[in-house]
């Protein structure tokens, strides 16, 4: 699948290891079964289930389950397209991250999440969600395609098959993606983003990122 920009965005960001964290969520005081999930809508054919890792494209609407407030909606951001994210990693609150997971393309949820799986007692005060809120969302979920941090991803990089990704490697990788992106960019940019990548992934200052230093799912910080 090629996205053009969309695509490079997303392969740099899986080289820059991946790892926002949504504000205020907070670590234990809940499991999986706390999601309250509700099946609106499974299409009678499902060829492929989201996972973890996978890059997701979907629309939810969030609503305080107090007094059913509308906080969010993602067909009011970017131009109303669908939000792109990578399942599993901490790009959404761990609720969803959870509530999203075994999904179809096409199937529509609603979801319960408990506080301490959303933003625990500190709220998100942006978005204007008070401490220890019980969140609902309506998902409909619309693509599951293979994350940027898959073993594919990883092979196609590591040309010589040693496990561990080198800066030539690397570097050879990032120039064959400018060049299908096809935009112009002052080289700066290219050395930039070269040596913040071995600044967040090079964990052992070894000179190479490691498969399990490229491994975004050893990082879960939730």
């Amino acid at each position: 699948m090629r996205f053009g920009a969309v695509m490079l965005c997303l392969s740099l960001q899986a080289l820059a290891l991946l790892t926002l964290q949504a504000s205020g969520q907070q670590k234990g005081g809940a499991s999986a079964d706390d999601v309250q999930i509700e099946f609106v809508y499974v299409p009678k054919e499902c060829q492929q289930k989201s996972k973890k890792g996978d890059l997701l494209n979907a629309h939810y609407d969030g609503y305080l389950a107090t007094d059913k407030t509308k906080f969010y909606c993602s067909r009011t951001q970017n131009e109303g397209h669908p939000k792109w994210f990578v399942l599993g990693v901490g790009q959404v609150i761990k609720g969803l991250d959870i509530a999203m997971l075994n999904m179809c393309p096409g199937e529509k949820r609603k979801v319960v999440i408990p506080p301490s799986l959303a933003y625990g007692q500190q709220g998100y005060e942006p978005a204007k969600i008070p401490p220890n809120a019980t969140l609902i969302f309506e998902i409909e979920l619309y693509a599951v395609t293979k994350g940027p941090r898959s073993v594919e991803a990883f092979s196609q990089i590591d040309l010589d098959s040693d496990k561990k990704l080198s800066r030539d490697e690397i570097n050879g990788y990032l120039k064959r993606e400018f060049q299908r992106d096809g935009k112009k960019r002052d080289p700066s940019v290219h050395e930039t983003i070269l040596v913040d990548i071995f600044k967040k992934n090079d964990h052992d200052g070894d000179g190479f990122i490691s498969a399990k230093e490229y491994n975004v799912y050893q990082h879960d910080e939730l």
